[in-house]
């Protein structure tokens, strides 16, 4: 794996390999491990700051799980979800539907798209774990592909000072360069899935017998998280995008304890909510709101080079849908 990689790259750095230019400027919100930095919340967080900024902003993204258009689409509802294995196809769909901004997740390594920032997320938990690329380890690429980017984002849920201090120097090591900022995936109010006016504070899972469901790249992380919010924690992690059949949620529901919860991330609730028993302990799940810890100056001018890219609105060839049409095209 690491050969081919590496042979790849080097063909695209050499120009036998070329990228493709695109009519709206692509952002690309990558990784170089096959999960648990946070990509699609960042990826979510980033495209809504694009349009408090004035931005046009849809989201692209190959679609390996079910769950991520779903999860865009809680998130960032006014927001276009494209999904296409196709991502140079995806970013002209959507600037056929009024977007001026593509906001692609998960391409970093997908060279082939031109994009005009290049944001990758490198995540601080579990750091001292051995960095081996597939298919003996979890990395696509190894820590001097960051020299590639515009821009590195340490992610931390449940990191220790010493794991985000050691990911840093490694990364400026590796690409001394590239400018770094760090965010922190912090735990947030809980939420019924599909109930939008049944919420409970954070506080609320201090002393509370949780049971805690995670369908993510690093399941560990987000039951830490609920541990040292005060939660006493039975975990029961599953493979990255897993399915859930009816029989795995009609157990997981037994296992609920009474009088407490079921607590898991939206990335599980969009697959979960439809199969758990009205009888069962509510399924509540945790929202992840994005704090910038340091380097916001870095993504702040990530941004600001994202909105000059843009092409004004009366040049292009596919004007502004209204806002009622982008509505209808989310809910069909």
């Amino acid at each position: 794996m690491a050969g081919a990689v590496t042979i790849r790259n080097e063909l695209y750095d050499r120009g036998m390999l070329t990228t493709q230019a695109t009519s709206i400027p692509a952002a690309s919100i990558g990784n170089l491990t096959v999960g648990g930095t946070g990509k699609t919340p960042v990826s979510a967080w980033i495209a809504q700051r694009l349009a408090q900024r004035g931005a046009l902003p849809a989201v692209v993204l190959r679609g390996y799980g079910d769950d991520e258009p779903l999860v865009h689409a809680v998130l960032n509802p006014a927001i276009p979800v494209i999904v296409s294995p196709d991502r140079a196809k995806g970013v002209a769909d959507a600037a056929a539907r009024g977007a001026d901004i593509a906001v692609l997740d998960d391409a970093f390594q997908h060279r082939r798209v031109h994009r005009a920032a290049d944001i990758v997320l490198v995540a601080a938990d579990g750091w001292t774990i051995p960095r081996r690329l597939l298919p003996s380890g979890p990395w696509r690429e190894p820590l001097e592909a960051l020299r590639r980017a515009h821009l590195v984002v340490i992610t931390n849920k449940a990191a220790t000072d010493v794991e985000v201090e050691a990911a840093h120097m490694a990364i400026t090591r590796a690409a001394p360069d590239v400018p770094v900022a760090g965010i922190t995936l912090a735990l947030g109010d809980l939420f019924r899935f599909g109930d939008p006016g049944a919420a409970l504070p954070f506080g609320r899972l201090a002393g509370a017998n949780v049971l805690a469901i995670a369908a993510v790249g690093n399941p560990d992380a987000f039951f830490s998280q609920l541990r040292r919010a005060g939660a006493a924690v039975v975990a029961r992690g599953f493979p990255d995008h897993h399915r859930f059949t009816g029989n795995e949620v009609q157990l997981l529901a037994r296992l609920a304890p009474a009088g407490g919860m079921a607590v898991c991330t939206l990335k599980d609730a969009v697959k979960l909510a439809p199969l758990w028993p009205a009888d069962a302990p509510a399924l509540w799940y945790v929202s992840q709101p994005v704090r910038v810890d340091w380097g916001a100056e870095h993504l702040e001018r990530q941004m600001d080079a994202l909105l000059a890219h843009r092409t004004p609105r009366d040049t292009l060839t596919n004007k502004e849908p209204s806002t009622t049409a982008r509505s209808a095209e989310l809910s069909s």
